[in-house]
This record gives C-alpha cells, structure tokens and sequence, in this order.
C-alpha cells in the first residue's frame, strides 16, 4: 500500500491504474478505524480493481463546542489496518492541501431537503461540511464507485443526492452497519464511553430492535417512539432525536411500507447514532 499526502502524487498514481482500465473504488474516512471501516475497504475491493483508501479530520463538519480536537488520531494504526485490509493507495491530506485559501474562503456544497432535520437539525453546518469535503475527494480521485456505512443513515442518504444533482459518474454502495456481539454499531466516538457507559450503550440499539418489533407487529407509531424516548430516559441516554421516516427520508405517513428508525442519543459526553429499517403493516 502506499500513503500519498499531496494532489499531484495522488493524481500520478491514479493515473497509472487509469491507463490500465482499472476500476477505482473510494472509501473516504476520518481514520481511527474500526472493523466498520474495513468492511468499506472489503466491499470497495469486490466493486473495484484499485481501493483508496482517505483519512482525514474533517474540520468543516464540526461545528463549534465538538470534539474537533478531541478527535482521535490513529494514522499509524490506521496505516496497519488498511494495508492488512488490502487497501492500494492511502491519501493523507492535511487541511492546507484540501482547503487552500483557508475555511472562512472555502466554497461549500449545499445539498437541500435530505440534510435538513435529524443530525442536520442538531448539527448545523455539518452536511455542508460532509458535503464539501466529499465532492472534492470525488473530483481528485475520480472513483468509479464509493462505500459508505448505513449506520451514517442520513448521510448516506446526502451522498446520493449529491451524486445524482451534480452528476457524478460514481456508484454509491452503502455498506451493512457493523455492530459488536452485544449490538452496538461501531463508532470512532465509542472510544469516548467510559466502563459503565459502555455498558449500558447496547440500549440504543436494544431499544430500536424492540420498536421495530412494536411497529411491525402494528402498535401505533407516536405511542412507541413515545415508549422508546422513556426507555433511553430511564437507562442514562439524552435523547437528540428518535424518528420514524420512509426509507427515503420523507415524513412517514399511513402508507409508507417501508421505513426507517433513526436515533441519536447522547450517553455521558457521547454522542451515539443508530438505525433499522422495518415494513410497516398495511
């Protein structure tokens, strides 16, 4: 595997699998990688020829009072873990390379509707961060297709749009949520839990699985989300928001089948999200 930091030398060896006809897959992540991450990495390499792997710290999507420089740094881990994974190219960039004139200058994407709401709602700013970044990861590496995790829901959900508005010519794969054996999604924040909130963290997910089971078997919807924000109440959690939308993100009515629930949940200084998707009964 070799880790690139600069345009130009990611420019030259993309340009070299290009005029072998390879196709490219992009994983674009902040680093501190988990076993979620490597599942992008796994699936890029069933998509593609070439796997790019990115690492960095996004500091347009963080809005002010986050952890920003909290944020672990792992590059070495990282490094290990990628090239193991089967990862080709690795670019590093620092925030002069993307963001040359600075971030007050920087142009921003804006992508409407899909961000407004859920983690756009507690989150200002963060999807145009998510979004800017992004776009000029596809434009310096020009992928033939990109995976992102579903447990980012809402942003998988931006990403599509995105693509599809400006019209990027990449596949977008969204990759299964990966969880440990006692169902908790795999998060770079979950370092942050400490013993007991570890514990207790599982809930989250434990408390969407029993929703769903509700909803399906046909319980009415505002009783239980009502039952499931007094659930995470009562076991520690803060809830930010738990939500039933359609799985394309529009409100749920009496007839959407398919949906989504999706929460967001701060446990101590932790911000946790999680998601299922279910059918509703007609």
């Amino acid at each position: 595997m070799r880790t690139l930091r600069d345009i130009p030398a990611l420019r030259e060896a993309l340009g070299e699998h290009r005029r072998r006809d390879q196709r490219i897959g992009l994983v674009p992540t902040m680093g501190n990688l988990h076993a979620g991450h490597l599942a992008l990495v796994e699936t890029a390499r069933r998509h593609a020829e070439v796997v790019v792997a990115t690492v960095f710290v996004n500091p347009l999507q963080f809005g002010a009072g986050e952890d920003l420089e909290a944020y672990p740094r792992t590059l070495a881990d990282d490094q290990a873990k990628l090239e193991a994974a089967g990862c080709d190219l690795l670019f590093t960039p620092t925030e002069a390379t993307l963001y040359p004139r600075g971030l007050v200058n920087q142009t921003r994407v804006c992508v409407p509707a899909v961000s407004e709401g859920l983690c756009g709602g507690s989150r200002p700013g963060h999807f145009d961060g998510v979004s800017t970044v992004v776009s000029i990861l596809f434009n310096l590496v020009q992928p033939d297709v990109a995976c992102f995790g579903e447990k980012d829901y809402q942003q998988l959900a931006v990403i599509r749009k995105l693509v599809a508005d400006l019209h990027f010519p990449i596949e977008i794969v969204g990759v299964p949520i990966v969880r440990a054996e006692d169902g908790l999604a795999l998060s770079s924040r979950n370092g942050y839990l400490d013993q007991a909130e570890r514990a207790t963290a599982p809930e989250l997910h434990h408390t969407l699985a029993a929703m769903r089971e509700a909803l399906e078997a046909g319980e009415p919807i505002e009783a239980t989300l009502d039952s499931g924000r007094q659930r995470l109440q009562e076991v520690g959690f803060d809830p930010d928001y738990l939500e039933l939308r359609a799985t394309d993100l529009e409100p749920a009515t009496a007839t959407t089948h398919e949906a989504v629930l999706l929460a967001a949940a701060r446990l101590g200084k932790t911000r946790l999200i999680d998601n299922l998707t279910l059918t509703l009964p007609q």
